[in-house]
């Protein structure tokens, strides 16, 4: 049983490492974010369905939202792209500096805190005690990013 155990680890971790080089750490960002959006949906149906408050209506609401946050997502994704080939290909900046991306995470940041956030209020719907002291550390989280995202578009130096 060790023996079996010690194999599904080993091909746990082969295939994370895999994953891993192939699509770094924005690849495990984007599916936290998913898997965040998922749990999301599920837990405020089941709120929804406590309450005796779940519609069909208000499901597709949601599913329309969290498409929303695809599409802004790809937007931001598209930023990066367009930023990283503008700074690697106009001869005239000339610059030694290579772009990663930052708008794309930063983004994703965002949703998955807000994301989290949700699940709270979901999950003090349902009955669950949601200690507040996590209730506010989220919403710090969230007014960080929303600073760096602030910064990050120069909103922030006018402060």
């Amino acid at each position: 049983m060790d023996k079996t155990i010690d194999n599904f680890k080993a091909a746990a971790l082969a295939v994370f490492g895999l994953l891993t080089g192939l699509w770094g750490w924005l690849g495990w960002l984007v599916v936290g974010w998913i898997c965040c959006m998922a749990l999301d949906y599920l837990t405020g149906s089941l709120a929804a369905a406590k309450e005796g408050d779940w519609s069909s209506g208000k499901a597709r609401e949601g599913i329309w939202h969290k498409g929303g946050m695809i599409v802004v997502v790809m937007v931001a994704a598209g930023a990066d792209m367009l930023i990283s080939l503008v700074l690697a290909n106009l001869p005239v900046l000339d610059l030694p500096i290579q772009y990663p991306g930052l708008v794309c995470p930063v983004v994703l940041v965002w949703y998955i805190v807000t994301e989290l956030g949700s699940m709270a209020e979901n999950a003090a719907t349902m009955g669950a005690p949601v200690p507040q002291w996590l209730v506010k550390l989220l919403a710090m989280s969230k007014n960080a990013v929303d600073s760096a995202g602030d910064k990050l578009s120069g909103d922030g130096d006018e402060q």
